[in-house]
């Protein structure tokens, strides 16, 4: 302040006085007043640019004071924000008590009487295993086959008798084509006999036709010869007597060869007439025999066929069925976790009796205990996320059951009555997951937030 004085008090001065030599000011001030004051008059504009920068400096100064007291005033609004808007979120937001991942258990149980074979080694076998893993297999070495063993000895006497049946049929065969080739024979014979007969009966025809020829003109002769007295009435009854005898033997042999003809006719559509056999020579009915024999045999080994194909099938399903009866896998119907293993390795069964119990972790949930107010709030449908303790991410799900006080634990791995700090408990259904690619997650504790419409204060 006294440096701003006396800088004042000299400008004032400056401008009230002439302008001075030095010599004018001498008598007044010594040396160092004379040097002063030359300072203060040759060098105004060096002094006034340091006054000004003191003045920034101060005003920059009080400037920084402001902004940091600002800032520490919007730091505690922000702090004493976040401090109260959390009781009051907690306040407003539904909320579970408790929490813990769960998951519904599958009952494996065994179709058939026998002994337990393990096909897994549980004990090795820490994480999930995948769907249609072989975990155990039951043989029951008392099984029934007295069916099959029956159906097996039909099926050999079958096929030992089908052998037979097709000799015989062979044989039967064999002798019909002979029968056959004989009663050909036959009937070639009888054709070229009956056509002998023809010629034979055609060349006697001619005969007789000629015997009448001579017989008529001897007739005719004796007749002249009987008017004029030349030969006597009894040469002339002889003559015709031959004629007329001529006349029938003609006739005969072309009745003859009628009937021969009508025989070949026959012979050639292989019926064969005659006094001394029936219609059909024994080479003939033998054949037809065998014919008819050699049908049945091949309607016998057609049905030995037809029964042998129907036991082959029937051996095969009563074999799948003793098979099934007999022998049984157990297959995981889900991927999952073995929860509980109720039996052991050769121990004797029942059918029906339950073997283990699988933990479906594909199809996790979450079972939680609530208070009564939030309980009123909930509905089914409602949005929920779980928020593992473990700090891990966050998974959104969906209320899917509310049970009250008295409601009845489901079949769940982990029995929502352990959840005991509240009596209400809520079930939030978790989209599904590859719980062999991330492992199974039932027994994680968290707490579950809802923020369903039904659940908004």
């Amino acid at each position: 302040m006294t440096d701003q004085a006396r800088s004042a008090f000299i400008s004032n001065e400056e401008l009230s006085l002439p302008s001075r030599s030095p010599a004018d000011i001498a008598p007044h001030k010594g040396a160092r007043g004379l040097q002063d004051e030359l300072r203060e008059r040759w060098s105004p504009h060096d002094e006034e640019p340091e006054h000004e920068q003191r003045a920034d400096s101060s005003k920059t100064a009080q400037t920084g004071r402001i902004v940091r007291r600002s800032l520490r005033v919007v730091a505690g609004l922000v702090i004493v924000a976040v401090f109260g808007w959390m009781p009051l979120r907690a306040m407003w937001q539904a909320s579970s008590v408790e929490a813990v991942v769960n998951s519904r258990l599958v009952t494996l149980r065994s179709p058939i009487d026998g002994q337990v074979f393990s096909r897994l080694d549980l004990s090795r076998q820490m994480g999930p295993v995948s769907e249609g893993a072989l975990v155990l297999r039951i043989v029951n070495p008392r099984g029934d086959r007295m069916r099959l063993d029956d159906l097996r000895r039909q099926l050999a006497r079958l096929e030992i008798q089908r052998p037979s049946l097709s000799a015989k049929l062979d044989a039967v065969q064999a002798a019909r084509q002979d029968l056959a080739r004989q009663a050909a024979q036959f009937r070639d014979g009888r054709i070229l006999q009956l056509q002998a007969r023809i010629a034979e009966l055609q060349t006697s025809i001619e005969a007789a036709a000629t015997r009448l020829e001579e017989s008529t003109a001897a007739v005719e002769r004796a007749s002249s010869l009987a008017k004029s007295g030349s030969v006597s009435t009894v040469e002339l009854a002889r003559v015709t007597r031959e004629q007329s005898v001529a006349r029938q033997t003609e006739l005969g042999a072309r009745k003859r060869l009628e009937a021969a003809m009508v025989e070949l006719a026959a012979a050639r559509n292989g019926t064969f007439l005659g006094d001394s056999y029936n219609d059909r020579p024994s080479s003939v009915q033998r054949e037809e025999e065998m014919r008819q024999r050699a049908e049945d045999l091949k309607a016998d080994l057609a049905q030995v066929d037809a029964e042998i194909n129907w036991l082959a099938g029937e051996i095969v399903s009563e074999r799948t069925r003793y098979v099934e009866r007999s022998e049984a896998d157990i297959r995981l119907p889900a991927t999952g976790q073995v929860w509980e293993m109720m039996t052991s390795t050769g121990e004797d069964v029942r059918a029906g009796q339950p073997l283990l119990k699988i933990l479906d972790c594909t199809q996790a949930v979450v079972t939680a205990n609530v208070t009564e107010r939030a309980y009123n709030r909930l509905q089914l449908g409602d949005q929920a996320t779980f928020e593992p303790s473990d700090g891990g991410p966050a998974i959104d799900g969906t209320v899917t059951n509310l049970t009250g006080a008295s409601g009845a634990p489901a079949n769940l791995a982990i029995n929502p009555d352990a959840l005991s700090k509240e009596p209400y408990r809520v079930t939030v259904t978790l989209p599904p997951v590859n719980a062999v690619a991330n492992g199974c997650t039932v027994g994680r504790t968290g707490r579950v937030v809802f923020s369903g419409s039904g659940s908004k204060p």
